[in-house]
Order: C-alpha cells, then sequence, then structure tokens
C-alpha cells in the first residue's frame, strides 16, 4: 500500500524545506540534520529519578542516562539508538524512552555507544555490551530490586541489540526476558528487493545506507562477521524471545523479517510484525500515528512478559 497520509505529509514538508540528502553531507552535517528532526519529538513525560553514569572500558568511557518512572520499575530496558552507527544521541532518544518508561513502568537505560567514522566496528559493540553488563551489575540500584531485563534497539540499535544478545548467550549471560528489535539492520547486502524498490527509497535510502556501512566498517570483507551482521551469525538458537518490527516502505524491510524467519528456525519465540505504509525510522518520529501503534505493540509484549515472569516468581500455592 502507499505510504499513509500522515507520513506523505512530514515526507512533503521535508521535502519542501530542500537541503541535500544524507548521503552527500558530512557526519558532522548528518549529526545536525537528525538533531533537527528529533527535536520535533514534542515534551517528555516527567520521571522520578533521572541519572548520568558512565561505563568504563578499556580504550574510553560509555555514558548511560538512567530513567525511571514515577510507579516502582518492574523491569529495566537497555535501549539502543539508532542511527546507522554514524548519528543519533541519548539526547535525541530522551522523550521516546521516557515515553517507553512511562508507559511500561520499567526504567530505561540510554546508551550513548561512540560514533562511527571516529569509531569503527567494533566498538559500537563493544559499548553496548558494556553498557548491558553494566546495568546487570547495577539492576538493583536502578529498580530498587532483582527484575527482568529487557534489551531493544531500532534501526542500528537493533543491529547492536541483536548482537549482544547472542554474546549474553554465548557467555552465560545476563538473562534477558525479551530481544526488541525494531526495523534492525541485520546484514550488508544491498540487492535485496526492499533496498531495489523505488517505493522504499524515502527516508532511509539504498545510498545511505552503502554511505553508513561505508563509515562504520570500511572494509567490505569485515562486513559478513556476525557482530556486523547478525543474519550470517552460524547458530541462533537459545536467544531470548523477540518481538520484530518492521515497515513496508524501508529498504531494511526484508532483512528485519529474513533475521526472525532464522530466530523462528531455531526455535526462539517471535513475534513478527510488519507496518502497512509505514518507513523506515516511523517509531521514532512520534508525531506520526504509526510510532503510536509500534509503541502499543511493545508496550504489550513487555508486560505480557512482566506477567509472565510474575506468575513463575509466586511461590506455589500450598495444598
Amino acid at each position: 500500500m502507499a505510504l499513509d497520509v500522515h507520513t506523505a505529509r512530514l515526507m512533503k514538508q521535508l521535502a519542501e524545506a530542500g537541503g541535500p540528502r544524507l548521503h552527500e553531507v558530512s557526519p558532522a552535517e548528518a549529526r545536525e540534520m537528525s538533531a533537527r528532526l528529533a527535536a520535533l519529538a514534542g515534551p517528555a513525560p516527567r520521571m522520578a529519578r533521572v541519572e548520568g553514569h558512565s561505563v568504563a572500558r578499556p580504550d574510553g568511557a560509555v555514558p548511560v542516562r538512567v530513567l525511571v518512572p514515577i510507579e516502582p520499575p518492574r523491569g529495566v530496558i537497555v535501549y539502543i539508538h539508532g542511527g546507522g552507527w554514524v548519528i543519533g544521541s541519548i539526547d535525541e532518544y530522551d522523550t521516546a524512552a521516557r515515553k517507553l518508561a512511562e508507559r511500561t513502568s520499567c526504567a530505561v537505560v540510554l546508551v550513548e555507544y561512540r560514533l562511527a567514522p571516529e569509531h569503527r566496528y567494533p566498538v559500537a559493540v563493544d559499548d553496548a555490551d558494556a553498557a548491558l553488563a553494566w546495568t546487570w551489575e547495577h539492576l538493583e540500584a536502578i529498580a530498587g530490586r532483582r527484575v527482568p531485563l529487557f534489551l531493544a534497539g531500532d534501526s542500528a540499535g537493533g543491529n547492536l541489540a541483536a548482537v549482544v544478545a547472542r554474546r549474553a548467550r554465548d557467555r552465560g549471560g545476563p538473562p534477558l526476558a525479551l530481544q526488541i528489535l525494531i526495523y534492525p539492520v541485520t546484514d550488508a547486502d544491498f540487492e535485496r528487493p526492499s533496498y531495489t524498490a523505488p517505493e522504499n527509497q524515502v527516508l532511509l535510502t539504498k545510498e545511505s545506507m552503502r554511505w553508513f556501512w561505508d563509515h562504520y566498517v570500511p572494509d567490505p570483507a569485515r562486513r559478513a562477521e556476525p557482530d556486523a551482521s547478525p543474519l550470517r551469525a552460524a547458530d541462533l538458537s537459545g536467544l531470548p524471545p523477540a518481538v520484530v518490527l518492521t515497515a513496508e516502505h524501508d529498504v531494511l524491510r526484508d532483512e528485519g523479517e529474513a533475521y526472525s524467519a532464522r530466530l523462528q528456525a531455531a526455535g526462539v519465540p517471535v513475534e513478527l510484525q510488519r507496518y502497512e505504509g509505514q518507513i523506515h525510522g516511523f517509531f521514532a518520529l512520534l508525531m506520526l500515528p504509526g510510532s503510536e501503534r509500534g509503541y502499543q505493540q511493545i508496550v504489550k509484549a513487555i508486560r505480557a512478559s512482566l506477567a509472565r515472569h510474575a506468575r513463575a516468581a509466586a511461590p506455589t500455592a500450598q495444598g
């Protein structure tokens, strides 16, 4: 189907504003463009507590922002922002993360992983991995008690979340209640049908994805590594249940759905939803109705997971 009317209107407004396309600018200019678009997010829900911390790494530090909702946290979500590993920030995702915290009654930990090309692959993966480990170590300080841990990310953040979830499986923890992958990057194949379809060249295009990959993993041979393209991993069994969102008019649609199929084939429970009439980025575009539908699905999935955890933790009734 065609773009939904609200998305089409936004794309028309952006086109009328003029300016170069993403793949025609420098990373610094692209970051300015991203910040201007993020400023349209609107007011942010109030939190009970907002904390900034620094996760130590051997070669630097990874800032994280902890958002604790007014209701006592029932879980903690580590959220990895999108932006092709080149743009995006926790400031740009602050409103979206606060909304997620408020509606799930979970604390959210936003990860400021270091960006390419200043910090190329696999720095972003290692930063996200360190942030997840830090969150697990500080779970009680964040939530007041041991609660379920969730991992989520959109676009390049979905890529990092998928990789970090597999790393957590391989080393035996931390245990994840759910992995939430929102139109994730899972492969570096630019010839899939969703990549070549003219109607999908909207906010994210084939050219801009090439631009992102060139900055993040300039060596094409390394793009086949599972930590860069999680779809190439040999074994996806034993991973946490997944919620996968894709968009109809998105160059990444096919690889996100292919990853979902690989997970299901490996015995991982998956809830896959393709959002018709939507473009890449719809979840983070909070002014669009499509974003609200995405939030409803994710909130419902997290609440269901929390309910299962509560039932499993409840003491057995005595006969």
